[in-house]
């Protein structure tokens, strides 16, 4: 047993030593002790940033630009409106101008109404120069398109839930598990903190807030992706609706889930129901030519509801392209694999989805055989939809 007089006299000769060796090293001792201390400065850097949530490494990303442009999909959705107001709640937070663009139309009356309901404003573009050169952040797409010059821009930002290899050269979140982008960040505010604000109260200036209007966007793009919290659902989007609820304001909800309908929707998903063509468990209409390109999902939708229909494709033309909407709720048919195989042999043609839902667009006259490949026609086309769902191409 060592006693403590033992102890003691050890532990000053250690001391002794050590106050000896700098003495005798004065610089290498400096460069030790400079050495130790950038070493615990990394490790705690690197502590800080494994800890550090998605959104507050978003907004870090944000914040270390004076102005960023959210970039919408053509034709964009409650879920791509909300996931874009989200991004320029984010960055007026940090002090960061955001604007918000978006190619094609918004026609769907879901669309619009939620667009005027909650006062937004967004800009139309139609090529990459109508673009100021800001730092691009990509919100429910992974990859630009849509516009003259897409392929040159190099988003900084993605943040999505659909496949693709996109990815932003500061940010990537890319959630295919997830129902909703609306979702994804929704996840942000709640972990970072920010407390939806009581629609009928006045906000509490020590919390950061979530606007009425950010609150009841984020949770209607999380129903309209998710058919009311019915399919392709996750935890996530559970914890979302959850956490916005509070904040939301339930007259505008409403003014934007029961707009009014425009006839010609009305009359494609007629002619959906009466041109369809079943086979088996599997139905393909085609609606012809539409000036309303967005009544064609819907009457995607429709046409699911049939009776022993599992799987259907309504397609029909615009400005001679045609557009393919997609449904399934078959087990057998992954509806964004299949359209894409059935065009990936068209020039100029793309398709894709999730297992429950796809689209695609594909021109008239590629499609009948201009540039490489023998071409076909819509009675052609639509067997090659069957074909697709039926797993044999």
């Amino acid at each position: 047993m060592v006693s403590a007089d033992a102890g003691s006299v050890g532990l000053q000769a250690d001391v002794e030593s050590v106050s000896g060796f700098i003495n005798a090293n004065p610089l290498l001792a400096v460069g030790i002790l400079v050495v130790a201390f950038l070493v615990i400065a990394l490790v705690a850097y690197a502590i800080r940033r494994v800890r550090r949530s998605d959104g507050q490494t978003l907004a870090s990303v944000l914040a270390s630009h004076d102005e960023i442009e959210v970039l919408m999909h053509p034709n964009p959705d409650p879920d791509a409106m909300s996931a874009a107001m989200a991004v320029q709640a984010m960055a007026n937070e940090v002090g960061t101008e955001a604007a918000i663009h978006y190619p094609g139309q918004i026609r769907h009356q879901e669309n619009r109404a939620f667009e005027t309901v909650l006062d937004l404003d967004f800009d139309r573009i139609e090529s990459e120069a109508d673009l100021s050169g800001a730092p691009v952040v990509l919100v429910d797409h992974n990859e630009p398109r849509g516009f003259s010059g897409a392929e040159s821009v190099d988003p900084i930002v993605v943040v999505d839930h659909h496949p693709g290899g996109g990815t932003g050269t500061e940010f990537t979140d890319v959630r295919t598990d997830a129902g909703a982008c609306a979702s994804i960040f929704a996840e942000y505010f709640r972990v970072m903190g920010w407390q939806p604000g009581d629609p009928e109260e006045e906000e509490d200036s020590e919390v950061t807030v979530l606007s009425p209007e950010l609150a009841t966007g984020l949770l209607y793009g999380i129903q309209s992706d998710t058919k009311s919290l019915t399919k392709g659902c996750s935890t996530i989007e559970f914890d979302a609706a959850a956490y916005l609820y509070p904040g939301v304001d339930q007259s505008r909800l409403d003014r934007i889930a029961n707009p009014e309908v425009d006839a010609e929707v009305l009359d494609t998903k007629a002619t959906a129901i009466r041109s369809r063509d079943v086979r088996n468990a599997f139905a393909v209409s085609d609606v012809g030519t539409v000036s309303n390109v967005d009544a064609i999902p819907q009457a995607a939708d429709e046409l699911l509801r049939l009776e022993g229909v599992t799987a259907v494709v309504v397609l029909g033309d615009d400005e001679e392209t045609i557009h393919l909407s997609g449904r399934s709720r078959d087990d057998r048919v992954h509806m964004g694999k299949a359209l894409r195989s059935v065009v990936e042999d068209i020039p100029m043609a793309g398709a894709g989805g999730h297992a429950r839902m796809g689209g695609g667009q594909l021109s008239v006259d590629h499609m009948e055989g201009i540039g490489p490949g023998d071409g076909m026609d819509r009675d052609q086309l639509q067997q090659r939809l069957f074909d697709a769902m039926n797993g044999d191409i």
